[in-house]
């Protein structure tokens, strides 16, 4: 056809003009390109700075896995290329846009552990010792009618017993022990190796206590007194006994789990709080309620902002004159820095955690900036992160993080909603509503990290908390902290009735929302690589700032689902005490000690099974017991006599003495120096090598927490 009659090679025609930019756009919205561009305008926005604690955490996270502890000729340079990776993080060239910033960030976030240890470490002790002590008390950490916990520093030793060469170790004393941070004390102690995890890739107790200073757990047998007491102006000392009245004050009027609550609530201490309430307030998803955190501290900081604010703006002579919002945050910064002290300060690291955040957004509405936003949160991180760069491993640094970030994400991804005029009915249903969508991302986010640490989910979670958020910010919070500034003119009694009350109404709720999810708690086993897939997923949120964001937890999710499981183990071989529990058919029962143990309870809880007090099928005699699995034999050998026959018949030999060398010759053993090598060991019998797949509590190699 001719041009002017038809189309032609060169042509063109209105629909088609029409159709293809149209689906150029489609494919442009839906592929690289709009990818690009989100990446683009996140950098333009400089929004890096988002991602430096992520990658500061990736750098610690590089330290910590180690095999073994670098020269100090290494060091040397390890240490200059920190400090140019700080300086070039600080200071240098148009850091904000340019990913070698990040570079910097991880070879900085390197060296932050080893520098911690430099200035907190300790000497970890490396076998139990007796023997009388002077020390001074550097923290409570609960004190209750049967138990004190002490954090003791300055251990001297008396007369001819061992020098533990610590800085610090924490010990138990039965009973209310009369003591205070600053007194000099002495007493017979017996100190001993801080445990190591219960499990492969769990809470390391020897990690987190060596980078505390604490070299040692252990008792005060006997003989404690008093030596010196604090100086009457030491201000930590005249804390600790503000918090200790507070809490006999407490326990004055409230009985049982009401006073236990609201102690932990007010002053931090959760040592009165039964198993039974702390199950049923995790299954219901409300455990975080009686941790002290950003949410109470929000309540706290933010009523006396809200309330100092409001009696400023009734004067209208002093809202034209002074800035009363700033000198209302200034109050919400008092007030969070109170409630910290009270909280137990620094050592509560949770609470220390959320006061900080808490400081920077006040901090931001003294600069007149937005108060909430991603930026803030990065640099609260930061912050805490070089503070205390270990806590990065905890589960409440992880799951508080995890909360912020997607809060403040999914509600700066969406658009404003008008205010129009509302009825009272709607004004409550607008608010249920928000605080139910609030909980429902906050438990969104923390999901991944939940069911990783805890290996428990709160299904019905959303509605426990949209069901106790109004006792909580109305009776609990408001009443508890009226009863405590009352206290010193003693009419605290009304106040903390109201308080006990409204913890009632939340127990209540908690058993009534773990009834309806009964059955439902438990969840696959993740493996490390979940983690890592959920941390990359929320940096990837973070970082952008449209609806891409929301590809990183799909490829995060996506990714866990194919690859982030873990398995169960056949058999788990306990270091410190005698428990060996081997899985049948019917599950998980003990070859060997007994119910009950610390161990024991964690494994249980851990994989959410009951493990039995005794191994059907096991055959012993006063040598050894045996007993065959599917697929392999094993013995667990009591006395070396039996070494030279079933080290020949068994594809496992468990035993708790040194076995012989022709034994490892013919077949897999663990033995006494394995356990004191790798702590608790976990086994998986693998049918293909026909041998058990093994991994160890606690790594291989030579780290200076180890004892």
């Amino acid at each position: 056809m001719s041009a002017e009659g038809g189309l032609g090679p060169g042509a063109s025609s209105p629909k088609r003009d029409l159709v293809l930019p149209q689906l150029r756009r489609r494919r442009d919205v839906l592929g690289v390109s709009a990818l690009k561009r989100s990446i683009s305008d996140a950098l333009e926005s400089r929004r890096l700075l988002v991602l430096v604690p992520f990658f500061l955490l990736a750098g610690i996270a590089a330290y910590a896995g180690l095999v073994d502890e670098p020269d100090p000729a290494i060091w040397l340079v390890v240490g200059v290329v920190c400090l140019t990776s700080g300086l070039a993080t600080a200071m240098g060239f148009g850091w904000m846009r340019r990913p070698r910033a990040l570079l910097a960030a991880f070879g900085f976030g390197l060296c932050l552990l080893p520098a911690h240890a430099y200035v907190a470490g300790t000497p970890m002790l490396g076998f139990p010792i007796y023997g009388a002590y002077e020390a001074t008390v550097d923290r409570v950490l609960s004190r209750a009618p049967d138990a004190t916990r002490l954090v003791i520093a300055n251990i001297v030793p008396v007369a001819d017993a061992p020098d533990p060469d610590l800085k610090k170790a924490r010990v138990l004393v039965r009973g209310d022990a009369p003591v205070s941070v600053g007194d000099r004390i002495s007493a017979n102690l017996r100190l001993a190796p801080v445990p190591g995890p219960v499990l492969p890739a769990s809470f390391d107790n020897q990690f987190h206590a060596y980078f505390e200073g604490i070299g040692a757990f252990g008792n005060v047998t006997s003989n404690l007194a008093v030596l010196s007491y604090a100086e009457e102006g030491d201000f930590l000392a005249n804390v600790e006994k503000l918090r200790g009245t507070i809490a006999r004050r407490i326990d004055a009027v409230l009985t049982g789990q009401q006073a236990a609550i609201a102690r932990a609530m007010t002053v931090g201490d959760q040592s009165l709080i039964s198993d039974e309430t702390r199950e049923v307030m995790a299954n219901s998803g409300l455990a975080h309620i009686y941790s002290i955190s950003g949410l109470h501290l929000s309540i706290v900081a933010g009523g006396v902002f809200a309330l100092f604010r409001l009696a400023l703006a009734a004067s209208a002579a002093l809202s034209a004159r002074i800035p009363i919002k700033k000198l209302a945050a200034g109050a919400g910064i008092a007030a969070a820095l109170g409630y910290l002290l009270l909280a137990g300060g620094i050592g509560n690291i949770p609470a220390f955690r959320s006061t900080l955040m808490l400081v920077l957004v006040f901090d931001a509405v003294l600069a007149g900036r937005r108060a909430l936003t991603m930026r803030n949160v990065a640099l609260a991180a930061i912050a805490i992160i070089l503070v205390d760069p270990a806590d990065v491993f905890r589960a409440s640094f992880q799951l508080s993080f995890a909360a912020v970030v997607g809060l403040i994400g999914v509600y700066e991804t969406m658009r404003p909603v008008g205010q129009g005029a509302r009825g009272a009915f709607k004004r409550v249903l607008v608010l249920f509503m928000a605080a139910a969508f609030t909980s429902g991302i906050a438990g969104a986010a923390t999901l991944l990290f939940s069911a990783y640490h805890f290996q428990q989910t709160a299904p019905l979670g959303v509605l426990g908390n949209v069901l106790v958020l109004p006792f909580l910010t109305f009776v609990i919070m408001p009443f508890g902290t009226l009863g405590v500034l009352l206290m010193p003119v003693g009419l605290e009694a009304a106040p903390l009735q109201a308080m006990g009350w409204g913890i009632e109404q939340m127990l209540s709720i908690a058993a009534f929302v773990t009834a309806l999810g009964q059955g439902l708690e438990t969840n696959p086993l993740l493996a490390p690589s979940a983690l890592l897939a959920g941390l990359f997923g929320l940096a990837w949120f973070a970082f952008l700032k449209d609806r891409w964001r929301f590809a990183g937890p799909v490829l995060a999710l996506t990714w866990i689902a194919m690859f982030g499981f873990d398995h169960r183990p056949d058999i788990l071989i306990a270091d410190s005490t005698q428990a060996v529990a081997v899985r049948t058919a019917a599950g998980m029962d003990l070859m060997d000690g007994q119910t009950g143990t610390f161990a024991v309870d964690v494994w249980s809880e851990h994989y959410a099974e009951i493990i039995g007090p005794e191994l059907a099928g096991r055959q012993c005699d006063t040598l050894a017991c045996v007993f065959s699995g599917t697929g392999y034999a094993m013995s667990l050998i009591e006395s070396a006599e039996a070494f030279s026959e079933d080290c020949w018949q068994s594809d496992l030999v468990l035993t708790r003495a040194y076995a012989p060398i022709y034994c490892r010759d013919n077949t897999q053993v663990i033995d006494a120096a394995d356990l004191r090598r790798g702590g608790v060991h976990w086994l998986r019998w693998n049918v293909e090598r026909k041998r058990f797949d093994v991994r160890t509590a606690i790594p291989p190699g030579d780290r200076p927490w180890r004892p």
